[in-house]
């Protein structure tokens, strides 16, 4: 079975919880990493492991407050591997957070639902 990864928030970087065990991945917090690609290489690693024999349903929460260049591709990344399950019959959702007011996140939120096929719920939180 394929154990959890877990990742802790800094100041630079979002706190990242990935479960294969509920099938419920979390992203919250800053992501302004130097180096997005090596941050975020672990979780590409683990989806990649995880897409092999993943759950029925698969949901993503996103709760970004702020996100750089850098990292908005890899998440991109991340979860267009969210759309090669759907693709295998499985089930995937995401819930992207912003907080309220905050037009940018929305914004960003907005972009996601307009080039992934995938479900995404826009919460104002």
């Amino acid at each position: 079975m394929l154990e959890k990864l877990s990742i802790k928030e800094t100041r630079e970087t979002p706190s990242i919880e990935l479960d294969q065990s509920t099938g419920t991945f979390n992203i919250e917090g800053r992501s302004l990493p130097e180096n997005a690609f090596e941050f975020y290489g672990p979780v590409v690693e683990w989806m990649k492991v995880y897409s092999q024999n993943p759950l029925k349903d698969t949901h993503f929460v996103l709760g970004i407050e702020y996100l750089n260049s850098g990292s908005l591709k890899q998440i991109f990344r991340i979860l267009y591997m969210l759309e090669d399950l759907i693709e295998l019959g499985n089930e995937a959702k995401i819930t992207w957070k912003y907080n309220q007011g905050d037009e940018l996140m929305l914004e960003k939120g907005k972009e996601f639902k307009q080039f992934l096929e995938i479900l995404i719920e826009l919460e104002e939180i």
